[in-house]
């Protein structure tokens, strides 16, 4: 049998429909598009939710409450939230670790958390060449005492962080600080890449090798994926199959304005998999994978 190959569905993003427009941001339309996803092949449904009289996204222990269930009632599939987006430029709003993680914990405490946004860094994040005047421009900003108080949380209420990986450096602090946090559970990586933003690396196969090395080196029995921002990955999926990842798609890392859904992009994902003789995995196969580690 060949090994399982997890997809994660990241169905929205901070984008807003202005600069998403086929994004799913209303109660129902995030629970359709999570249940499709999750037949279609995702293990792992990643949600942002939005003022449905603003239309802005917001922290709202209700409104994920109610996508969390109304996916999982019909799919047994990991459903996670983002994290209050922290830094200067497109936003401009900073926390202290317990306001930005207050949702999180109230999830947890409710038995609705299965992992958690814990990004182990700080990056720049620019358009590279803007279509219009509504240039994506933010200093990305978690700070260090915001990483130790989500990974404490971690090993308080058990769930799993989900690092997203910017930058080289991260993967460095967050093994470091995942170490030092007694009784965390194991993180799992997602390495980010860009083709329009300025993080990072491009998708080029031969920058996600480097990803993979200093993995070994520095939390060799981690569990990964290739993700990004505005991005294609295909380039790099051969590669991130052969040696042992996952892949996270959706319309939050797609670029934007654009004209595919959501369900197509897993629909995508999972035929390459398939194609390349590997098996779509389940999310009872990655808690098990998880619990093991």
């Amino acid at each position: 049998m060949t090994r399982p190959v997890f997809i994660e569905a990241a169905l929205n993003g901070p984008w807003s429909q202005r600069r998403q427009p086929l994004m799913p941001v209303t109660t129902d339309a995030l629970i359709a598009e999570g249940i499709d996803c999750a037949r279609a092949g995702a293990s792992v449904i990643h949600i942002h939710v939005y003022d449905p009289d603003t239309g802005q996204q917001f922290e709202d222990f209700d409104a994920y409450k109610a996508v969390i269930e109304g996916i999982r009632e019909f799919e047994d599939v990991i459903v996670y939230p983002t994290l209050p987006l922290s830094g200067f430029g497109n936003t401009d709003q900073t926390f202290t670790a317990e306001a930005r993680f207050e949702t999180v914990k109230k999830l947890a405490k409710a038995g609705l958390l299965e992992w958690s946004v814990i990004d182990p860094g700080t990056a720049q994040i620019t358009e590279l060449e803007p279509k219009n005047s509504e240039q994506v421009q933010f200093l990305y900003i978690n700070s260090e005492a915001e990483i130790k108080y989500g990974l404490e949380l971690a090993s308080r209420y058990h769930f799993v962080p989900s690092f997203a990986i910017y930058e080289p450096g991260f993967l460095r602090l967050g093994a470091m600080l995942f170490r030092n946090t007694k009784g965390c559970p194991q993180p799992i990586y997602r390495f980010m890449f860009s083709d329009k933003l300025s993080f990072g690396f491009p998708a080029e196969a031969g920058y996600l090798l480097p990803y993979i090395d200093l993995l070994k080196q520095t939390n060799p029995e981690a569990v990964w994926m290739i993700a990004g921002l505005q991005v294609n990955l295909r380039g790099i999926i051969s590669t991130c199959l052969e040696a042992g990842g996952h892949i996270r798609t959706g319309l939050e890392d797609h670029y934007l304005y654009s004209e595919t859904v959501n369900l197509d992009l897993v629909r995508q994902t999972a035929k390459i998999i398939i194609d390349e003789n590997y098996e779509i995995g389940t999310a009872a196969q990655l808690r098990q994978r998880l619990a093991s580690l």
